[in-house]
C-alpha cells in the first residue's frame, strides 16, 4: 500500500476521534476516489503514491471549480464549503510553484529546445520539456499561459 493513503487513512482516524467533520468528510471523499481508481479497469490493482498525488490534483480541481461554480451563482456558503475541501487536499500536495519559479522553468525550456523564434509552432515541444518537471505543482492552464506568452 502507497505510504500517502496509509497516511489519508491515519489522518482521517485522527480526524473521526476528535470530531472534525470537514476533515473526515473530505479524507472519506479522497479515500473512496483511491478505491474507485484502484478497482476500475479489467483488474484490481495497488496505487503507488504518484498516481494517489494524481487523484488528489484532480479532486482538489473538482473543488476549486465547483466552489466557482457555487459562487457565481450567488451560492456563497456552498462555495465556502467547497474551498474548505480543497483547503484539506491541499495539505496533501506538494507545494504550488510560484510565478517566477514557473517563469524560470519555462524559460529554460525554451532555451534547451531551441524553440525561441519560432512561435507557437514549438508549444508542443516545449511542453513536452516543461510538463514532467512541474507536475502536480502547476495547474496546466497556467503552465500552458506561461509557455503562450514566453513564444509569442
Amino acid at each position: 500500500m502507497s505510504a500517502l493513503k496509509d497516511r489519508l487513512r491515519a489522518d482521517l482516524t485522527t480526524a473521526m476521534k476528535a470530531r472534525d467533520s470537514l476533515r473526515s468528510s473530505t479524507l472519506r471523499m479522497v479515500l473512496t476516489a483511491v478505491t474507485t481508481a484502484e478497482v476500475s479497469g479489467k483488474e484490481a490493482r495497488e496505487l503507488s503514491d504518484e498516481d494517489v498525488l494524481a487523484i488528489l490534483g484532480k479532486e482538489a480541481k473538482k473543488r476549486r471549480e465547483a466552489a466557482d461554480a457555487f459562487a457565481e451563482g450567488g451560492r456563497t456558503e456552498s462555495a465556502e464549503k467547497e474551498r474548505a475541501e480543497a483547503d484539506v487536499i491541499s495539505d496533501y500536495l506538494p507545494a504550488q510553484l510560484d510565478g517566477a519559479e514557473l517563469e524560470r522553468i519555462v524559460a529554460d525550456a525554451v532555451a534547451s529546445t531551441g524553440s525561441a523564434g519560432e512561435g507557437m509552432k514549438a508549444m508542443g515541444k516545449v511542453m513536452g520539456v516543461v510538463q514532467p518537471q512541474v507536475k502536480g505543482r502547476a495547474d496546466g492552464g497556467a503552465v500552458a499561459a506561461e509557455v503562450r506568452r514566453q513564444l509569442a
